[in-house]
């Protein structure tokens, strides 16, 4: 542990993107930021039409170092005018020190002054120190997240080509086959209709908020986004049944990280899942991925035991805790 450092709080502002990515990549490796990727967040979140709300504020040295960060956020895909997201992270060289004590205590007089009703935070089950400074504030357990991790010298997307099979009159394109095909804005409807129904069960603690289609355009804009990694399985009707999604890395070129991979309720049970991920996975080999990453609740059985036959294997898990709740 480092010597106590003398720090302030204040408003996170645009010129500390870089300074913040760093800082939010080292609290948490596993899932690195850039400022190119935290920019882009934090305008979607600033420019969403259900005007959610955005405060961030940093601890800081006086020549102007910092030594953590949290925010109080509301997110467009879990949407309550009463619901909160609210993060805390210090530097691992200045832990121990108070910094995540007056960052909490900032936000929590914030969410207080806002008569925010439900909160939702976490940290990883290897982090006991971190849950207990979140459970002696009154937040409790409400679902677990893992990531789970493909070592890519150890798949052979081929080996399963007889097993990974769309029914027949299905076919699987890519999202840049598609566009080229139908025309750019049609092929991103199609693919929107089909994500828009895959996403009804994905396991979360509320209920999933609608999500129009000029909000969904901006997961297109992501630096991360691969258009290249979006594998639909496409009807005769030109219905978008399912979808598995890959990303890019900005940390790592050898590593691709898995958004959502689903299937619509008409569709479901057929073995398009399967198909998609294998299919998704032979483009990761082709781009000369080390490594996949995905993430299932643990209440996501089926997809866990999906990834488990492919040879996905679990990382630690994220607790997502909760204090205070509303309903819907």
């Amino acid at each position: 542990m480092t010597a106590p450092r003398p720090f302030a709080l204040r408003p996170a502002t645009d010129a500390d993107l870089g300074a913040l990515a760093d800082l939010l990549t080292a609290v948490n490796p596993r899932h690195p930021y850039t400022a190119d990727s935290l920019a882009h967040d934090l305008h979607s979140l600033r420019a969403h039409p259900l005007g959610l709300h955005v405060a961030q504020w940093v601890a800081h040295t006086p020549d102007g170092a910092l030594l953590g960060a949290a925010s109080a956020l509301q997110f467009g895909g879990m949407y309550h005018p009463d619901r909160y997201h609210a993060e805390v992270g210090v530097h691992p060289g200045a832990r121990g020190h108070g910094v995540g004590a007056a960052l909490a205590a900032h936000v929590t007089a914030h969410l207080e002054a806002r008569g925010a009703r439900e909160v939702l935070a976490g940290a990883y089950e290897d982090e006991p120190l971190s849950l207990h400074f979140l459970a002696s504030r009154g937040f409790r357990e409400v679902m677990r997240f893992f990531d789970n991790v493909l070592d890519m010298a150890e798949f052979d997307p081929d080996a399963w080509a007889e097993r990974a099979t769309l029914p027949g009159g299905l076919r699987a394109v890519t999202l840049a086959d598609l566009s080229a095909e139908l025309g750019e804005d049609a092929a991103r409807r199609a693919y929107y209709a089909g994500w828009l129904a895959a996403r009804e069960d994905v396991p979360r603690t509320a209920a999933a908020t609608p999500v129009a289609y000029e909000d969904f355009l901006t997961r297109l804009d992501r630096p991360e986004h691969l258009p290249r990694g979006t594998l639909l399985a496409v009807t005769p009707a030109g219905e978008v049944a399912a979808l598995s999604e890959l990303h890019r890395d900005l940390h790592d070129p050898q590593r691709l990280n898995t958004g959502l991979t689903g299937t619509t309720r008409a569709w479901r049970r057929q073995g398009l899942a399967l198909a998609l991920k294998v299919a998704a996975l032979r483009v990761a080999r082709d781009l000369g991925a080390r490594e996949v990453w995905t993430g299932n609740a643990t209440t996501n059985a089926p997809m866990l035991a999906l990834n488990d036959r492919l040879g996905f294997r679990p990382r630690v898990a994220w607790v997502e805790m909760q204090r205070g709740q509303v309903d819907g």
